[in-house]
């Protein structure tokens, strides 16, 4: 059984792209129907012009199109103000604790199934316990004593007689006295939200020393 702190430093590096922006030729804009509308009235035929109702059906069409160029320009900016005052939110919720809804855990024979379980408050002395699917103790790792954080515990997979386990999910909660001698209790899947990353447009929230999608968190408190 190992116990360690966790912590992590990020670097993010950019380097600078040419871009080179192509003009859409595919759909016909206000300023072209107002130039189709001047070439008409250009070469009109002067024995037979273009009568006032035409002319003001055209412009009635210019101006139906403005508004609607200009209702799908409010849209746009709506949704990225929109997207905008997501992602303040998301940042807002550093500090606050995630909830992963789980705390399970997956054991394979002959390997080590390494976990990280977040200690509010300072510990004195404490356990943690693997669980199996039926809620009894199998084994019992040592917390000692440290101040409150994030820990990193490995096991290997035997219970408290040094037997065996087998093959599956694993459940791990965790006991302690707190330095006030207080007792207290926490679970794997419960971890303080230290920072929020942006990957292609989606939020990642770190808990323990991982990155997680926002989408994965069940709860924020």
């Amino acid at each position: 059984m190992a116990i360690n702190s966790i912590g992590q430093n990020a670097a993010l590096y950019a380097s600078p792209q040419e871009n080179t922006a192509v003009e859409d030729k595919s759909t016909l804009g206000k300023d072209d129907f107002l130039k189709l509308l001047l070439v008409q009235l250009q070469y009109q035929d002067p024995t037979e012009p273009v009568d006032s109702e035409t002319i003001l059906s055209q412009t009635s069409q210019l101006a139906t199109l403005e508004a609607s160029e200009n209702t799908n320009k409010a849209l746009e900016d709506l949704v990225a103000s929109m997207g905008a005052s997501n992602d303040f939110s998301t940042i807002s919720a550093i500090g606050k604790t995630a909830d992963l809804g789980s705390n399970a855990i997956t054991y394979a024979e002959g390997s080590t199934s390494s976990f990280e379980v977040y200690f509010p408050e300072s510990i004195e002395q404490g356990t943690v316990q693997v669980l199996d699917s039926s809620g009894s103790v199998i084994r019992s790792l040592n917390v000692g004593t440290n101040p409150s954080g994030v820990y990193q515990f490995d096991w290997d997979g035997l219970d408290n007689a040094g037997n065996q386990t087998t093959d599956g999910l694993y459940y791990v909660t965790a006991s302690y006295t707190d330095q006030n001698g207080q007792a207290q209790e926490t679970r794997l899947g419960s971890y303080p939200i230290e920072s929020v990353r942006f990957d292609g447009g989606e939020p990642l929230v770190k808990v323990g020393s991982n990155y997680v999608p926002l989408s994965s968190v069940k709860e924020v408190y």
